[in-house]
């Protein structure tokens, strides 16, 4: 999903930048800031590291604001998604979210997706704050000639995430959540709370107010979603935090990157882009070609990429010189050594404590347990090609 940023910058607001509702939370706590898509985002509190080792151990606490919500509404709703995105849309069930993709006619990424059904003839789209409008475009486009209306309400939803392995304990001890119906009973929400599946969400009130709690995340971690008015996300901020006390600790979006990469889920502009196909980035099944009917990028996703086209994969190395972006990966460390690819996300990993890289290789050169190298700043580094993730939750 989307993309945490890199450029720190300065408090200084230009007329183009756009900050979240939780602005002014964020400066009170000392947050470092970077410039993403327009928006002014924290990058940081205190430390990568340790915001990184606060939700592999206890919780942490971002904000999400940025990303894009694009509702669909009306009986024509279901066969628009199935027409607009590469998955069945309409086979999912009343609370139930799905992973999807837009594709371009020529099978390229144009964005990849979550999509809520939240209610008969409902659907939220949410999208990475990079292609938001994108996005939003192209779902009327595609939308057109459907009964549906395709409003974008990303200007009107605030989101912030609650991930880590104490996320549902303090979830359930923060007062003011109720079920969004009748009787707005603290007991019910503790049960769907619990209850709720990965994947799913429920309607639901903090304080009287509704907000959608979901469970799906990008850290690795079990983990919440929270999507309210904007008015109140500050209020849910600071009660999450008062709640969790040390438990809960204000994270920033590069903290939430290398926790993704670690979790071996790709990233919009990194391991997703125009040029790519599913199928290169390990997103095959996410494309239902058994669906009825035809849907933007079928035919191109059908004739599937060129032979020679390079795939997705993971790459592991010893030592602290973690590969990064952009750094070539070759068959072999003299100078005769042929090119086989390019890193596209990389880091020395938080938890496993060593480089770890997610990299599109030659496909003769994807073979599981082979050895590469990748050329850190001049220095041929000795790689192996994992399978994904390179880290995984245990329940």
């Amino acid at each position: 999903m989307t993309d945490p940023g890199t450029t720190e910058t300065g408090s200084t607001e230009t007329a183009t930048e756009r900050r979240s509702p939780l602005d002014e939370v964020h400066r009170a706590a000392g947050a470092s800031f970077t410039d993403f898509a327009g928006w002014q985002m924290p990058v940081r509190y205190s430390s990568d590291l340790a915001e990184h080792h606060a939700v592999r151990t206890h919780a942490g606490l971002f904000d999400l604001s940025h990303m894009g919500e694009i509702v669909l509404l009306g009986p024509g709703s279901a066969a628009a998604l199935d027409h607009a995105l590469a998955g069945r849309l309409s086979a999912i069930e009343i609370g139930q979210a799905k992973y999807s993709l837009l594709l371009a006619e020529d099978g390229g990424i144009i964005d990849d997706l979550v999509v809520y059904r939240t209610g008969d003839d409902r659907y939220m789209v949410v999208a990475n704050a990079s292609n938001a409008s994108v996005v939003a475009d192209e779902l009327r486009a595609r939308a057109a000639g459907f009964d549906t209306f395709v409003s974008d309400e990303s200007d009107d939803i605030a989101l912030i995430a609650l991930q880590g392995p104490d996320a549902l304990a303090v979830l359930l001890e923060t007062p003011g959540f109720g079920v969004d119906g009748p009787g707005n009973d603290e007991e019910d929400f503790d049960t769907r709370a619990t209850g709720l599946k990965y994947y799913r969400a429920f309607p639901a009130t903090f304080e009287g107010e509704p907000v959608l709690v979901a469970r799906t995340g990008y850290t690795g971690e079990d983990g919440f979603e929270l999507y309210l008015a904007p008015d109140r996300a500050a209020h849910l901020w600071e009660a999450l935090r008062e709640t969790g006390g040390p438990r809960v600790v204000p994270c920033g979006l590069a903290s939430r990157d290398t926790l993704r990469l670690e979790a071996g889920m790709p990233l919009y502009g990194h391991e997703l882009s125009r040029d790519i196909l599913p199928v290169q980035a390990g997103l095959g099944r996410v494309v239902a070609l058994s669906k009825d009917g035809d849907f933007v990028g079928r035919a191109a996703v059908e004739r599937g990429p060129a032979p020679d086209a390079p795939v997705l994969v993971g790459l592991e190395a010893s030592g602290r010189r973690a590969p990064r972006a952009d750094y070539e990966v070759y068959d072999g460390e003299g100078a005769d050594a042929v090119r086989v690819g390019v890193v596209t996300s990389g880091a020395l990993s938080p938890t496993l404590g060593h480089p770890v890289a997610m990299a599109f290789v030659a496909p003769d050169a994807a073979e599981t347990g082979r050895g590469l190298y990748v050329d850190v700043r001049g220095t041929r580094v000795a790689a192996s090609v994992v399978d994904l993730p390179f880290y995984k939750r245990t329940n």
